[in-house]
């Protein structure tokens, strides 16, 4: 057996025992199945149905974004399916970090680490800028009018700090804030569907796949799957589930069932909306910041519903940044806790039980990107570095079972080369259809993370970890 194969079981055996410490320093029990499964909705049903179908339906796809969300549903559920196998077997707070830490090594945990700042973080400050959109659009309504929000989104830094302060507070405010919150996020969508499928004009839906306009997404089956790529930011934050599998009640098994039951939702619920949106106007006509209630007010009779939307996007979206700092919050914890990045990020209050220091770093960083950068820039930033962190968790699900054929597996994927291998080159493929200046934004990122791990990481990280045989 090689060095790098024998050092392996001592990685799992230290992720396993930060499982156990995770439960005794925060709030172990905060979250049951149904507030697991809540936190996922939170997460996923937000920015990408309240914004980004517009754009995906305007600029890519037209009445056939439908097709665009069930592709991105199946490579989310592939994925979803090997979260549930690994977070079953490493019920830790760390989240595909740790999984990667146990399955590739230090240097790929850190990558992911850093990568996964793209994910949760961006989409925090993403969605920040799409509750600002609705806020503005609800007070428009009712003849408040904001300042324009360029250069600085100043709404959207307000709903990053109410956020951040709900953190701080406490993981079981939090839970049951977003347990109503998500309740009501649903019922307005499913009242947009009931109501909205009776004023569809079928015409609009004719042709379902615009023709192709001469480039690679620009409608056409290639703007299926870019629009695909593209909407793939609306399953962004179900893995957010898996951050919090040291708060949970009997992890081994909410856990997954939260995670495979968040994504059946929100493909679900993605699908009716798309459906009725776009038979509702024009595809071309839904390139704005608030597309559902853009379609509400050209349709007379649905006007009432309107104001229903803006309340429920504020209220929703509100909730959807608060999952997502929380996720990326938990990832920051125990990235601390190896050594990875300064202890600040690993304290937690003893009092609150939550990790004040991570909480408001995070914050502040949010509201300064929600501030500055605009929403489109920060959708396929977020796509591609969430896809990353997708192939490496699909590789870690077969990695592992050959490294540790024996380590507990309470959750056990049937074929899993072929559900792994599918979430991988589904996610690969997404990746692929994301524009050149995407990916060289990801590349810059990773190479500031790769200088920051090689001039201050790796000399720490080392008095942290178990000594190599």
């Amino acid at each position: 057996m090689s060095a790098a194969t024998a050092v392996r079981p001592d990685r799992l055996q230290r992720i396993l025992g930060q499982a156990q410490a995770d439960r005794g320093r925060l709030d172990g029990g905060a979250f049951g199945l149904w507030s697991l499964t809540a936190l996922g909705i939170a997460s996923v049903v937000g920015a990408g149905i309240f914004v980004s179908t517009g754009v995906a339906a305007s600029e890519y796809a037209g009445p056939a974004v439908v097709i665009s969300f069930a592709l991105a549903g199946v490579a989310a559920l592939l994925t979803a399916l090997c979260y549930a196998e690994l977070a079953a077997m490493m019920p830790v707070a760390g989240s595909t970090y740790s999984y990667v830490f146990v399955a590739f090594g230090v240097l790929p945990a850190w990558i992911i680490g850093w990568d996964l700042l793209c994910e949760y973080l961006f989409a925090a400050s993403t969605v920040a800028v799409g509750w600002s959109g609705y806020a503005t659009s609800l007070l428009g309504s009712a003849g408040i009018h904001l300042p324009d929000t360029r250069p600085v989104n100043l709404p959207a830094v307000l709903v990053v700090g109410a956020c951040t302060w709900l953190l701080v507070r406490g993981t079981r405010e939090s839970a049951k804030a977003n347990l109503a919150i998500v309740a009501l996020k649903l019922g307005s969508l499913l009242l947009v569907v009931l109501a909205g499928i009776f004023y569809v004009k079928s015409a609009n839906w004719h042709p379902l796949v615009p023709h192709n306009e001469g480039g690679f997404g620009e409608f056409g089956l290639s703007g299926i799957l870019r629009g695909a790529g593209a909407l793939f930011f609306a399953y962004i934050g179900f893995d957010a589930v898996s951050t919090a599998a040291g708060e949970a009640r009997d992890p081994q098994r909410t856990v997954p069932l939260a995670l495979v039951g968040t994504v059946l939702v929100a493909t679900t619920l993605y699908i009716a909306v798309g459906f009725v949106l776009t038979g509702l106007v024009p595809y071309t006509s839904l390139d704005v910041a608030d597309p559902i209630s853009k379609a509400l007010r050209d349709v007379r009779p649905l006007g009432w519903l309107d104001e229903v939307v803006d309340v429920t996007a504020v209220i929703g979206l509100f909730a959807t940044v608060l999952v997502t700092l929380y996720g990326q919050i938990r990832i920051l914890m125990r990235m601390s806790s190896d050594g990875m990045l300064p202890p600040l990020f690993g304290r937690v209050d003893p009092r609150r039980r939550t990790p004040v220091g991570s909480t408001l770093v995070c914050g502040a960083a949010c509201a300064l990107v929600a501030a500055f950068v605009p929403i489109d820039v920060l959708g396929d930033f977020v796509s591609i570095g969430t896809l990353l962190a997708f192939v490496l968790v699909g590789a870690g699900v077969v990695v592992l079972r050959r490294t540790h054929p024996t380590a507990e597996r309470p959750v056990r994927l049937p074929h899993v080369e072929w559900i792994a291998g599918g979430g991988v080159i589904s996610s690969l493929a997404l990746m692929a259809t994301l524009p050149v200046s995407t990916w060289l934004r990801l590349t810059v990122w990773l190479v500031i993370g790769l200088a920051i791990y090689f001039g201050y990481s790796r000399a720490r990280v080392e008095r942290y970890l178990p000594p190599s045989p």
